[in-house]
């Protein structure tokens, strides 16, 4: 899964690819987490926008007082899932970022990692949405990061992200027969596991 994620200057990044962005200005965040309200591009009729959705999703069929937040939905099963089948056909959304995090475990140990896509450019992540709520799609890993985890983000290239976002299609299909960025990456500072840590120290290499 993925559950922490990089984003800076989402506007200046996306200028070219959107038609406006909506309440936003450029800013750093480099301990995204689950709740927050973070830059995603949406498509409508007229053209792209970059708007802030809350990262997780609540079912319509969810009691809200008492269900947790759905912060990532599986390519595999995402045409069969009631929480998300719906959405994968016409609330599709992309989620910008630098560079996520993942933690490694072993026996007694979580060890983070910044995953970054291998010429450092931006990640855009497939992603649905509902409301004012999204959640991001996830795959088995790459041979290349699998030590670390075996899930990652749904990530696309720059050149590929209107042929998902397109209203009329589904998405799974598209997003299967579409290639994938290298990725690489790094062990960082524990500082990460708390969410409060919030600087650009998280990203260096130990």
């Amino acid at each position: 899964m993925c559950g922490r994620y990089v984003i800076t200057n989402a506007v200046t990044k996306t200028r070219r690819m959107v038609k406006t962005a909506i309440n936003l200005e450029d800013s750093s965040n480099y301990n995204a987490y689950p709740y927050q309200d973070l830059p995603v591009i949406k498509k409508y009729t007229n053209g792209n926008t970059l708007e802030k959705l809350k990262w997780g999703i609540v079912p319509t069929w969810a009691k809200k007082k008492e269900f947790k937040p759905l912060i990532n939905a599986r390519i595999e099963t995402i045409n069969e899932k009631v929480s998300f089948k719906h959405l994968i056909k016409k609330n599709k959304c992309i989620v910008i970022a630098d560079g996520f995090y993942e933690w490694k475990r072993s026996t007694n140990n979580k060890t983070p990692f910044y995953l970054y896509e291998k010429d450092k450019k931006n990640l855009f992540i497939a992603a649905i949405y509902q409301n004012d709520r999204f959640c991001m799609i996830t795959e088995n890993a790459n041979e290349n990061i699998c030590e670390i985890h075996n899930r990652q983000p749904v990530i696309l290239y720059e050149k590929d992200i209107n042929k998902y976002l397109k209203i009329d299609c589904g998405g799974k299909d598209i997003l299967n027969n579409l290639k994938r960025p290298e990725l690489q990456f790094y062990e960082v500072s524990k500082q990460v596991n708390n969410p409060a840590n919030n600087n650009s120290t998280l990203i260096q290499s130990l």
